[in-house]
């Protein structure tokens, strides 16, 4: 890249970073003293949030699997809490797709902060599940209960909450405007084919091409209906200065060529 700023940051990129998936609560209350400390300058930037205990059982040998060995328990030490559960567990594994973390500032620059080495599942600690299962239900039953409120308004004409008589009369006149509906062709009477296709020779000594549209103005008959007599009397033109048209075929043109003086 031209612009040395684009470039990636890699000196960090081995460090090791660990992924923590936590609840909700959790994630709200190590953040809680980051905005204090935003927003007091006496605070210490290194205030500390939660502490992670790792506890070993030398009973347990290093390459045994045993999930007891070795235990990782966080406590949160921020007094924002509130009735959140301060202690939980934390599941490890290491079975996962290999990632990392990126992190990009408000000017653009991009830096490989870590990989990540070790992928925690945060629970509450045994001892705390009872009050996490009560924090839950609670949770719950405020989604469920929806607050209405009854409010007095001042204005008891009511005028924000009626159509104006403008727009009564607007409403109205639009609707007259609105065109008829098109005589559909069931309503059009067909007649008698003898008598349709002298027309048709008469309108066709008028003018040598038409259009189905134009045919069915002058004759007032059924769409179909004229599709059958003119599949008899004429061919339509695909292509050409006439396209889209009807004309005569060539032994009718002779005849009708014949009758005229």
């Amino acid at each position: 890249m031209e612009n040395k700023d684009n470039y990636l940051e890699t000196s960090k990129a081995e460090r090791s970073v660990w992924l923590m998936k936590c609840p909700g609560l959790v994630s709200r209350s190590l953040k809680a003293p980051q905005l204090s400390s935003s927003s007091s300058s006496s605070a210490s930037p290194s205030q500390a949030v939660a502490k992670v205990i790792l506890s070993i059982d030398p009973r347990v040998s290093s390459d045994d699997n045993d999930s007891s060995s070795p235990q990782f328990t966080m406590e949160l030490v921020g007094t924002e809490t509130g009735d959140v559960p301060k202690r939980y567990s934390m599941d490890m594994t290491k079975d996962f797709v290999p990632m990392s973390v990126f992190s990009e500032t408000s000017l653009g620059k991009l830096a490989v902060e870590g990989k990540i080495l070790n992928k925690f599942d945060m629970r509450p600690h045994d001892e705390n599940i009872e009050n996490y299962g009560k924090l839950c239900r609670e949770r719950t039953n405020k989604s469920m209960n929806k607050s209405r409120q009854i409010q007095v308004i001042d204005n008891d004409n009511g005028t924000h909450m009626r159509p104006m008589p403008g727009m009564i009369i607007a409403a109205v006149f639009n609707e007259k405007k609105k065109a008829p509906a098109k005589t559909s062709d069931t309503k059009r009477t067909r007649r008698d084919r003898g008598e349709m296709e002298d027309i048709m020779f008469k309108l066709f000594e008028r003018q040598s091409n038409w259009t189905l549209r134009q045919l069915i103005q002058e004759t007032d008959q059924p769409e179909q209906f004229l599709k059958d007599i003119l599949k008899d009397l004429c061919i339509y033109n695909n292509k050409g200065t006439n396209q889209g048209s009807y004309e005569l075929k060539p032994e009718y043109k002779k005849a009708t060529d014949g009758t005229n003086p």
